[in-house]
């Protein structure tokens, strides 16, 4: 997976199509990503000795085939490649060839 938590995607699929994000928190094994205000669901979480119970309002995971990162240069959807630089794999937006 291409897309790692903290870079700035924009979602080009769905009902949430051109909103962008960061990324929160990503999930290779499951194929999904989680991002900054998109795909907002209600959880209701069940009462303990320590709090009652209550409904929280958080994100819940997009697929990674619903999101494309965002050129640092042109700020638009691109994707990403790799690159080596100095025996080291950085990864690369395509459409610029700027690092990420």
């Amino acid at each position: 997976m291409k897309i790692k938590k903290g870079d700035e995607v924009v979602v080009i699929s769905g009902k949430y199509k051109g909103v962008k994000g960061k990324v929160l928190e990503a999930r290779p094994t499951e194929s999904r990503v989680v991002v900054e205000g998109v795909n907002r669901r209600k959880w209701h979480i069940k009462p303990t000795q320590e709090q009652p119970g209550h409904i929280i309002d958080r994100e819940a995971p997009v697929h990674v085939s619903n999101v494309a990162l965002i050129d640092p240069k042109t700020k638009k959807a691109t994707r990403a490649g790799y690159k080596m630089e100095e025996g080291k794999k950085v990864r690369i937006a395509k459409k610029s060839g700027a690092q990420i």
